[in-house]
């Protein structure tokens, strides 16, 4: 297609501005060859101001690029794509980010062939650290999972998987970093507790987590060796397990990864 535009997003809100940050800084794309669209005038502009591309309030001159993300809301997934079903070629990528829009929902709304993908990114896509999972649709080509993949690893990890497994992603990545978040408050609270200034405790807290994440990742470890390599026989860390352990905290957080998960299935059965 030899249209100026390569990419373009429905929907120019937080998400879309951090996905196309990302794409530009991987120079998988010129900020020249963005488009977004959005009802609201207040995220058009920051969409155009944070990442130089271009903004309208035209769904129909997003889907001239190639490459159409689909950012909006859930719920309006549905209107959006009757609008500019008529205007999409063999030769278009649809890709949806609206969490609990299964595939089959998505094709519902375009035409039989439509090249659909399903990605369940995460809000650290914002700073560049998102964990992503995609599925993709029945009519997509080996070429649209590398392209694909290499978007999203632009703004984090990217990982394919069966449409079936994203609800457990949901439970998982998609929930996990307001786990996170709680880990870091409450550990930050722990330390003022103990007699430090909170903003002190919450830097630490949040160092902490950020660093042991690194480790996993990096050394390729298990995280329950790199657990022991801390734990001294007698000392402080075993301690403090034992009280986490006893209060729960390992347990407590596969049942809210597992409970996220089956909210996830239960939203997309009751969107269907």
């Amino acid at each position: 297609m030899s249209q100026a535009y390569s990419i373009g997003f429905l929907g120019a809100g937080r998400m879309a501005t951090a996905l196309a940050l990302g794409f530009v800084r991987a120079g998988l794309v010129r900020a020249a060859q963005l488009v977004a669209s959005d009802v609201e005038s207040v995220a058009r502009e920051a969409f155009s101001k944070a990442t130089g591309g271009a903004s309208t309030d035209s769904n129909r001159t997003v889907a001239a690029a190639p490459t159409v993300v689909i950012a909006v809301k859930p719920h309006q997934v549905g209107e959006v794509l009757r609008e500019i079903r008529e205007v999409l070629t063999p030769q278009h990528l649809v890709i949806s980010i609206a969490a609990g829009v299964t595939l089959a929902q998505l094709q519902s709304h375009l035409a039989e062939g439509t090249r659909v993908v399903r990605v369940m990114p995460n809000t650290p896509a914002v700073v560049g650290a998102s964990a992503t999972a995609y599925a993709l649709g029945s009519g997509c080509r080996p070429e649209d999972a590398a392209w694909v993949g290499q978007l999203f690893a632009s703004v984090g990890v990217a990982f394919q998987v069966r449409e079936a497994l994203l609800d457990a992603v949901t439970g998982l990545s998609g929930s996990g970093p307001a786990y996170g978040y709680l880990m870091i408050e409450a550990l930050s609270d722990g330390g003022v507790a103990a007699g430090l200034p909170r903003e002190t405790a919450t830097r630490l807290a949040a160092q902490t987590l950020l660093g042991a994440a690194r480790m996993v990742l990096e050394t390729g470890l298990h995280p329950g060796a790199l657990k022991d390599q801390v734990t001294s026989p007698g000392g402080t860390t075993i301690e403090g397990l034992h009280e986490l352990e006893k209060a729960g905290v390992r347990a407590g957080l596969m049942n809210a990864v597992r409970i996220a998960a089956d909210k996830s299935r239960r939203l997309a059965q009751s969107a269907s």
